[in-house]
């Protein structure tokens, strides 16, 4: 589908997609590559000044007039709100939402302040729900759309430092499931994608945040923890591979429910699926030495 017929922008039959999340990460290199597909993409973000990289990627790449940027902080119901109305104002569908926003708390589980772990969830899980809600009413009105959730690996199995990044991505793996059952009949299909470790900035965020204590009985964990996961960001695939993955999906009639992708991630879903758990939490514990 190509949105420029003759020099002229043609939306008539346009597909849109709304994205969450998109100044940086999986959720840029979507809003490119699905505007290259000739996707409307609606391009959101918490703080629009952060547009600049994205607006930067669209010119260079010929597309800048598929993208519409608009404020959307999932965390607030007035702004997802306002988002939707100006959203339907403009295009009056959505047929797909890439629910993408999060972001990644480090730390060990009884050191992680709660007002972390609820700022966690606010963003990864709640939030989620949230913008979904918003978008449920439009596609089941037009008995048609694709709803694709960033999961995460960590959403499959949890890991020591990162238990609230780990608990929020298993709830947003439960939610989906449910959706998917409650939207069958609707012709909506809801899709996870659960990349492993890539080139993004999410990790480094998460690892910028974990504040370690002088005297914490975790420090030998932890700083075996953030090593693993340095080494593991520098030796990560590109990220595009993600953006990808979701053009792919957006093009199939019947996608799975589940897409793991990045480096080791199917080896992990397999071992915790056929090793006995003591196994699995040796190999574990061996990779963090």
């Amino acid at each position: 589908m190509n949105l420029l017929t003759n020099g002229k922008r043609k939306t008539d039959n346009a597909l849109v997609v709304l994205i969450t999340g998109t100044s940086s990460g999986f959720g840029m290199l979507t809003a490119i590559s699905l505007a290259k597909r000739g996707y409307l993409v609606v391009a959101t973000m918490r703080d629009l000044s952060r547009k600049e990289a994205l607006v930067r990627l669209a010119a260079e790449a010929g597309i800048s007039d598929q993208i519409q940027y608009i404020r959307l902080d999932v965390t607030d119901p007035h702004s997802v709100t306002e988002a939707m109305d100006e959203i339907l104002r403009h295009y009056h569908r959505i047929d797909m939402l890439v629910n993408n926003a999060g972001f990644a708390v480090g730390g060990f589980i009884e050191e992680v302040p709660m007002a972390d772990w609820r700022r966690q969830m606010e963003t990864n899980l709640f939030g989620l729900i949230e913008v979904t809600r918003a978008v449920l009413p439009v596609m089941r009105k037009q008995k048609s759309g694709f709803i694709i959730n960033l999961s995460s690996v960590s959403g499959l199995s949890g890991f020591p430092g990162y238990a609230p990044y780990a608990t929020s991505k298993f709830a947003v793996e439960g939610f989906t499931e449910s959706l998917r059952h409650e939207m069958a009949p609707f012709n909506i299909k809801a899709v996870l994608v659960e990349p492993g470790a890539y080139r993004t900035p999410i990790w480094n965020k998460g690892l910028g945040e974990i504040r370690q204590q002088e005297q914490s009985p975790y420090n030998k964990q932890l700083d075996a923890v953030l090593r693993y996961s340095r080494r593991t960001g520098e030796t990560a695939p590109d990220p595009q591979e993600v953006a990808d993955l979701i053009v792919r999906i957006g093009q199939m009639r019947s996608p799975r429910l589940r897409y793991a992708l990045g480096k080791g991630s199917r080896l992990l879903i397999i071992g915790k699926a056929l090793l006995p758990w003591k196994w699995f939490e040796w190999i574990i514990a061996r990779g963090l030495k």
